[in-house]
């Protein structure tokens, strides 16, 4: 076994052990590409060494995806399972966990309408509703981790003989696999994010308002109930899973009704295998309403108009300009590691455990505490080395939670 085979053996480990807690007998989802399947090999052996005896596979192979894109029409395309999922709702019932392993093919989708990508997309949604409402109500352990192609790598590492293993490096370094206990380190890190959480409950903050030198002029109010949180999640059995490998955000739900003013992206954004680029989105009573991009506009614009409510903002997430993705200075093109490098905003769905007792709640409830309910949830990224973001209280009063691109003493 070779040095990176050794290392992908150990981010296996900790993506099953670490990350999902996995037990021995349980069953095991792994969605993944085909591009990656030797790593997806891997992680079946490990799961095996833990005792793991069903598993289930939900491959993606994106350029028969593409071609079939091309040829069919959207009423044969929704019997492939590339959108049909079917299958996650009766694993996600019967207690696996799921790993969501990603990749990206940046620009394979460029000569597919984006209204049919978007369709389909909505589509898969719709299909595995169990799963997502099992997922919200904090019942499904689930995490997404990312493992490289070789269409991904050439994009992040364009000049590179070895591509694949350079963003292979790359990840181990992020995901501490390099060091001796990541373990560890991880624990640590996130104990410092819920400790940044505790922080931010306490102030109770009522709005947050967002400025750079791009132009962005940005308000967005927050729930009276709202709840900071970290990428770990609380499962109702009690046990602690981490849904995003790596995490370095703080993040909340806001109010959909309330975001006004203009955001400008700091990094590119690769949305169903198709780039938007230097774009900015104008809001107004919670709604976008404007929206231009030097590339991708046409894909921008389905975006928002999605589905219901996917023109209304999710998630606020705080992630500083000197974090560790960030320093790299490497753009990822892929949303897990970008939306760790930046303060981002997400157009879609809010998160039930943003506000107090929201796991519990029914959708009218959520609804009526002003969480966005949607199909979709995309990130998108606003951080910058000049981000400033003041926060208001209940009681008024005015907190610097950002000053140049990074927490202030205050919340450090």
């Amino acid at each position: 076994m070779d040095k990176l085979e050794k290392l992908q053996k150990k981010y296996a480990k900790v993506i099953l052990n670490t990350c999902l807690k996995v037990k021995k007998n349980q069953k095991l989802f792994i969605s993944a590409n085909y591009e990656v399947i030797e790593f997806v090999r891997i992680l079946s052996n490990v799961a095996y060494e833990l005792g793991i005896k069903d598993i289930y596979y939900d491959l993606t192979d994106p350029y028969l995806k593409h071609d079939a894109l091309k040829n069919l029409e959207i009423k044969d395309l929704k019997k492939m399972q590339f959108w049909n999922k079917e299958k996650w709702n009766e694993y996600a019932s019967s207690g696996a966990a799921f790993v969501m392993l990603v990749t990206e093919s940046p620009g394979l989708m460029k000569d597919i309408d984006p209204k049919k990508l978007s369709d389909l997309t909505m589509y898969s949604y719709e299909t595995r509703k169990c799963f997502d409402e099992l997922r919200d109500k904090s019942i499904v352990p689930w995490c997404i981790a990312g493992v490289p192609s070789l269409l991904w790598a050439k994009e992040v590492f364009p000049k590179s003989k070895k591509p694949e293993e350079d963003l292979w490096n790359e990840i181990f370094k992020i995901c501490q696999i390099t060091k001796l206990n990541p373990e560890k380190v991880i624990e640590e890190k996130i104990n410092n994010l819920s400790r940044r959480c505790d922080k931010l409950n306490s102030y109770k903050f009522k709005s947050l308002n967002y400025t750079n030198s791009l132009g962005t002029d940005f308000t967005i109010e927050l729930p009276d109930n709202h709840l900071w949180a970290s990428g770990k999640s609380k499962l109702v059995n009690g046990e602690e899973v981490l849904v995003n490998f790596p995490t370095e955000e703080v993040f909340t739900s806001p109010t959909n009704n309330s975001a006004s003013g203009i955001v400008y992206s700091a990094k590119p954004l690769c949305y169903q295998d198709n780039l938007i680029e230097d774009f900015w989105i104008k809001f107004d009573k919670g709604v976008a309403i404007d929206c231009k991009a030097k590339k991708g506009e046409k894909t921008l614009k389905q975006l928002i108009s999605s589905c219901p409510n996917s023109n209304k903002l999710g998630e606020v997430a705080l992630v500083e300009y000197n974090s560790p993705i960030s320093e790299s200075k490497i753009i990822f093109y892929e949303t897990l590691y970008d939306e760790n490098a930046a303060c981002h905003l997400a157009l879609g769905a809010s998160f039930p455990e943003c506000i107090e007792n929201g796991p519990q709640m029914s959708k009218k409830e959520l609804k009526k505490n002003k969480l966005n309910d949607c199909n979709n949830h995309v990130d998108f990224m606003i951080g910058t080395e000049d981000l400033n973001i003041v926060g208001t209280t209940v009681n008024d009063e005015k907190i610097k939670i950002f000053e140049n691109g990074n927490f202030t003493k205050e919340f450090k």
